[in-house]
Formats: structure tokens, sequence, C-alpha cells
């Protein structure tokens, strides 16, 4: 969530910021709210200080008539008061169910644009594979070696969700492994979150409102199953006040992910590219305000590392401002060549969220002397499955349609090198 403090100090020039994502923010709306909201309060501690001092004033009357006068009108006074506090109240709801909808603000250094044709190719390692031979993609090769099973999947549950099956299956699982391990060398704390999660959750996480048709949940026991491990990994330290000695704090885990996601007819509607259930391996980070752009650097570092040792050929691509995610005010994308499918597939997004995650969950962090404020947040990809899955596939595919595995991922295939049609 946005400092309030902003809209006072420069409510146009943030106005401005935010329209850079097409967002037209409700500065008027937001500056009335903010405005009323302070006067009632100041109205409301003057009356509670005139309160205190006829209180103790009452005592020294020696007419009772004035003195049963007097009663009565701080009674009354007392009925103001909560009048008052019942209106601040209102208000303050008000002011935050329309703080909750507004985005991030971009940083300043974020290129201008309106959509993701605008993003930024920052760098690419290593050239797009020239096979020798014609690249099958993934839908074809996948149940050619019996490794991703569609029917199955669709049967069990229903479009956009598939079956992996034998050495897919386990390569799916060293995969995960081997990130997982690959952070923890890093400097990572693995953490294994609950999958699902609270309301308010989901709601520091910046996920809700706004992204509520897109999450399922449990309505009997109100928990949501989680879109990320962004979202476990923001409420770990929820209403908690952390010391400045700690930080950085850095997190590591896999969660499968739910996304009740709407997807466009007739885009990416074959293959194991988007679903509804996928996995991923998160990065996070807890830090000052003054490490993040450091902390960004370096994830965004890892995430590509991880490709690398893959041996992928990569590209890293900076978010325009018409293209940030929600909670993010700085974004890259890593983006992997699959020649199969013929294009570049995003495998990692990396984002430095300021304060804006802190604020909504109330994690704040002290130095010695000083009072508590709101820290730091980033979160990065290391990295999305399947597209890894995919891109890994279809980089080491072979003439006679088999896959030779990684061999960084190898130590967790129990011996298996290549991937082979079984029986």
């Amino acid at each position: 969530m946005i400092d309030i403090q902003l809209f006072r100090d420069d409510p146009q020039g943030l106005a401005t910021d935010l329209r850079r994502r097409g967002y037209e923010p409700p500065v008027e709306q937001i500056v009335r709210l903010d405005a009323d909201r302070r006067a009632r309060l100041a109205e409301v501690e003057r009356l509670k200080a005139e309160r205190n001092r006829a209180s103790k004033a009452i005592s020294a009357m020696g007419d009772a008539a004035a003195r049963n006068a007097e009663i009565e009108r701080l009674r009354r006074l007392g009925d103001q008061i909560d009048d008052l506090d019942r209106a601040v109240a209102a208000i303050e709801t008000e002011l935050v169910q329309v703080l909750e909808w507004i985005p991030n603000r971009p940083a300043p250094d974020v290129p201008d644009g309106a959509d993701e044709s605008a993003n930024v190719v920052v760098r690419q390692v290593g050239e797009p594979a020239a096979l020798p031979f014609a690249a099958v993609p993934h839908w074809d090769l996948g149940p050619a070696l019996g490794v991703i099973d569609f029917e199955r999947g669709v049967k069990m549950t229903g479009s956009r969700f598939y079956v992996l099956r034998g050495a897919g299956a386990r390569l799916q699982r060293a995969l995960i492994a081997w990130m997982l391990d690959r952070h923890i060398r890093q400097g990572y704390v693995e953490v294994y979150p609950p999958f699902l999660v609270r309301q308010q959750t989901m709601y520091g996480a910046g996920q809700l409102p706004k992204f509520q048709d897109n999450l399922y949940r449990d309505a009997e026991d109100d928990l949501w199953l989680v879109p990320t491990a962004e979202v476990p990994l923001t409420g770990m330290h929820m209403s908690e006040i952390l010391d400045a000695a700690e930080l950085p704090l850095r997190y590591t885990a896999y969660t499968p992910c739910f996304r009740r996601e709407k997807m466009s007819a007739g885009r990416d509607v074959r293959g194991i590219k988007r679903g509804h259930q996928f996995d991923k391996v998160e990065m996070y980070v807890f830090c000052a305000p003054e490490d993040s752009p450091a902390e960004l650097e370096r994830m965004l570092a890892e995430a590509e590392g991880t490709c690398a040792d893959l041996g992928l050929t990569y590209r890293v691509k900076e978010l325009c401002a018409g293209d940030l995610g929600f909670s993010a005010q700085r974004s890259f994308d890593v983006e992997v060549w699959a020649p199969g499918v013929g294009e570049w597939l995003e495998v990692s997004s990396v984002s430095n969220c300021g304060d804006f995650q802190a604020r909504r969950g109330n994690i704040t962090y002290r130095k010695p002397g000083r009072k508590p404020r709101p820290l730091h947040t980033l979160n990065g990809s290391g990295l999305g499955l399947p597209r890894t899955l995919i891109a890994i596939l279809e980089n080491y595919q072979q003439a006679d349609g088999s896959v030779v595995v990684p061999e960084v991922v190898r130590p967790w295939m129990g011996g298996v090198e290549v991937l082979r049609r079984e029986g």
C-alpha cells in the first residue's frame, strides 16, 4: 500500500507516476478523506482534553446544582466524542478501501510504456539453438517419450491440466531439488510453507482484493490456495518488528501455484506453458530500504545464473511502467529460448516491491534508538516450472526423439542421463 504521506506531500507528482502505469488515481478523493479524518481526529483530541480537564475540576465544585449540570455537560460531550470516533472509523475504512486498489508507484528509472511491447531487452546471453534437425515442440515430444500425458490430466480435472509421468515427473522433481539446493548455497534459508493461507496473508502480499477472481478459495474455512510462494513468504513476518541487525533475511521455497487465470481463447492452448496449477521455486528477501536496489541486482544475477547453469540461452528484459505487477516498483523478466515452440519463455520475474507489501502486512524493522519503519521486500522466481521443463525438453532433444538430461541435474536423477521412450 502506498504511504498516505505521499498524497499529502506531492499528490500531483504521485499521480503523474501512477499514470505511467495506465492508472488514474483518485487523488482528490484521497486528499479529501485524509483531511476530513485528520480534522475529526483533532476535534476528538480537543474534546477529550476538555473532558479530562472538566472531570478533574468537578470534584472541587461546591455547588451541587452546578456540579450536576457539569456532569450532564460531560455526558453530552462523551456522546459527541463517541459520534466523532465512529465517524473517524468510517472515514478510515473508506480511505483504506480506496488505497488498497492503488498499485505501487513505479521507480523513477523504470522505462515508459503502456504494455509488454515496450519492455526493454537489457541483455541476451547465447544465441537461440540451431538444431541439426527440425525441432519438435514439447507437446509432441513429451507424449512420444511417455513423460507428459495430456489426456489423463484433462480426464481427471479438465482443460489446462496434465500429468507428468516416469522420468518426466522425476526430472521436474530433480529440477526443484537442484534449484533449492543452489539457493541454499547462495545464502537463502529454505522454507516449506503452507499451501493454503488466510485472507489477511493474501491481502498483505497484494493479491487481495485486486486479484480475487484469479484465486482459488476454500469457502468453508475461508482459506486461499497460494498463487505463488511469494504470498506465504510475505506472511512469514506479518505484524512483526524485525531487528535491523538481522537484515537482510533471504528465503527460498518450493510451492505448487494455483491460479484461476482467464486465458485467452486460442492463445497458448497447446502444451504446458500456461495452466491453472504449476510448480515454482521462489526467492524472497526482507531488507532495509537502502539495500533493496543491490538486493534486486543480486537476485536477478542468481536467476540468470540458474539459467546459465542449465545451459539455456536466455535474455533479460526490464518491464516498462505499464507492464509492472501490482505490487512491484521495478521488475526484470528472465526468458529462455525454446526452439520447439520457437519463442522466448519467461521463467523468472524478479521484482523490488519497496515498502508496498510491508505496509499492507505491517512488517517493520527498527534500528537502535529509532522508531520502527516499514522495510522493503523483493521476490523472484528461481525458477518457475513448467517453462523451464519445456526449455530443457526442447533444447536437449536429440534426432532420435530422446532428451539428454542437463549435467547439473543428473545427481538428482538417480543415474538417468537420457530420457527415452519406455517399453
